[in-house]
């Protein structure tokens, strides 16, 4: 069967747009499927935004705690709309990279309208039927609504309008304390709202290390942020103006309601069944090599429930294009998955939590632990709260880290580099760290692994002190 393209990329956000940019310069001919605009959550409603606001939000904080530094000024007279503009601007400007002509330009066909599978060969949209080599399904996901009673009538934001907003609600209740609670409640409270995050858990960011966990609590909390910990928001109502939200026993009262309480896969209006591709409430099946349960369609992104960050849909984006255009042989590796979350301070972490890890190995791990406490630049810049956490096994292989404080979203990825080439922990302290710098953090954490295993072996060390005495008395 001739078939017209190479490749049919069905979405356009992180995922999509890597596999039509590289299918593209490859020489293939290719189709690129998008329902409004290009970009996907990332560029729109996700990373870029939401650093954005955050950046705008800190430069407030440290103003408002400028004494700290001997500069004293009134407090900072926050326009709410001119920083949500600030915003806007971020993603106008970075949008022409992700635009239809861009695309174009390299050979895409792009085609805008929301299509579906006719069958397992056949991809229909706009009443053309696009037949193709390999098909990519590519559609992300959407934020996930809790069943609180009278959500609906009430009304409620989420990441897809937060960010947009041109005044400053006085109060607001987020519902949900991962990543996106936690870093869009910070940045509310830091820019003038009054803010509550409702968590279902006991610990906040629950995915993380609770060591962690806890530093980034107690920083929301000194910032004024009100947290309701292991409760459930059950009901909201719309009284006077305002929205009452029962969560347990208690209620509070608020201007808006963020909600952020998870996401669910984009997966519903593609037909998938007449396409044979298997799909659950967490995405679509694939296997290791991204292929669906039809050979020739494969899937990326959040829309196969797995990690749900933009650079993993890039990296699977990559590990499909080997595949759907040459010859399916490339395996999708999540040994090394890294993410952060950019509260302040930031939270970032890469392979096994310590739990995980003792899980796995038992007694036969080792946490090498540094507060940037004792890190000269943290000190400098009155950054001092949180830790590097490495996990090894007793031979120093790496086994996964957490990072919490100052630009742990940056100084993570030398413990990445070392566990993707399988380095041993010893190789951070093979290197010279310019001085004073925060990733000092790092290699003073290694060290405690050659010092541990020092202070254990006594053998060494009577071996030493007898060399040593040996050398003074013939010097």
């Amino acid at each position: 069967m001739a078939v017209d393209y190479d490749i049919v990329i069905i979405g356009g956000g992180s995922g999509g747009l890597v596999v039509a940019s590289a299918a593209a310069q490859l020489n293939a001919k290719v189709a690129l499927v998008e329902k409004s605009r290009l970009g996907g959550d990332c560029l729109w409603f996700g990373c870029v935004p939401s650093k954005s606001l955050l950046h705008a939000s800190r430069v407030a904080h440290e103003v408002k705690h400028s004494s700290r530094f001997g500069i004293y000024t009134t407090p900072p007279d926050i326009q709410f709309s001119e920083a949500t503009g600030h915003v806007q601007n971020v993603i106008s400007t970075i949008q022409p990279h992700d635009s239809p002509e861009r695309f174009e330009s390299l050979g895409v066909e792009v085609i805008f309208g929301e299509g579906q599978f006719k069958d397992q060969k056949t991809f229909t949209v706009n009443g053309r039927d696009l037949k193709a080599r390999a098909f990519v399904v590519s559609t992300g996901s959407r934020p996930q609504v809790p069943p609180i009673e009278g959500i609906e009538e009430a009304g409620f934001l989420t990441n897809e309008q937060i960010f947009s907003l041109k005044e400053r609600p006085q109060s607001l209740a987020v519902i949900g304390a991962g990543p996106i609670g936690c870093e869009l409640g910070q940045a509310m409270h830091r820019l003038g709202s009054q803010v509550t995050i409702v968590s279902s858990r006991e610990q906040i960011l629950p995915k993380e290390d609770p060591e962690a966990a806890l530093v980034v609590e107690k920083q929301l909390e000194a910032d004024g942020v009100n947290i309701l910990r292991g409760k459930r928001a059950k009901k909201v109502e719309v009284i006077d103006g305002k929205k009452h939200l029962w969560v347990g026993k208690e209620k509070i009262v608020v201007d808006e309601i963020l909600v952020s309480s998870g996401r669910v896969p984009n997966v519903h209006s593609l037909n998938l069944e007449a396409a044979g591709v298997e799909y659950t409430e967490k995405g679509i099946v694939v296997n290791q090599k991204l292929q669906t349960t039809n050979k020739r369609i494969y899937g990326c992104g959040d829309v196969i429930g797995g990690y749900q960050f933009t650079h993993v849909a890039g990296y699977e984006a990559a590990v499909v294009v080997q595949n759907a255009l040459f010859f399916p042989s490339a395996k999708a590796d999540y040994r090394v998955i890294p993410w952060a979350t950019f509260t302040e301070p930031e939270l970032a972490r890469v392979g096994l939590s310590e739990k995980q890890a003792r899980d796995r190995y038992g007694d036969k791990i080792e946490v090498l632990k540094q507060e940037f406490a004792d890190v000269d630049r943290a000190q400098a810049e009155r950054a001092t709260e949180g830790f590097a956490k490495i996990i090894t096994t007793s031979k120093g292989e790496i086994l996964g880290a957490h990072l919490v404080g100052p630009s742990a979203g940056e100084l993570i990825h030398e413990i990445i580099l070392a566990m993707k080439n399988k380095l041993p922990v010893s190789a951070l302290t093979g290197i010279i760290h310019i001085y004073p710098t925060l990733s000092e953090v790092n290699s003073k954490a290694a060290l405690q692994l050659k010092k541990r295993n020092y202070a254990k072996n006594q053998g060494l060390q009577n071996a030493l002190r007898k060399l040593f005495g040996l050398l003074r008395s013939i010097t």
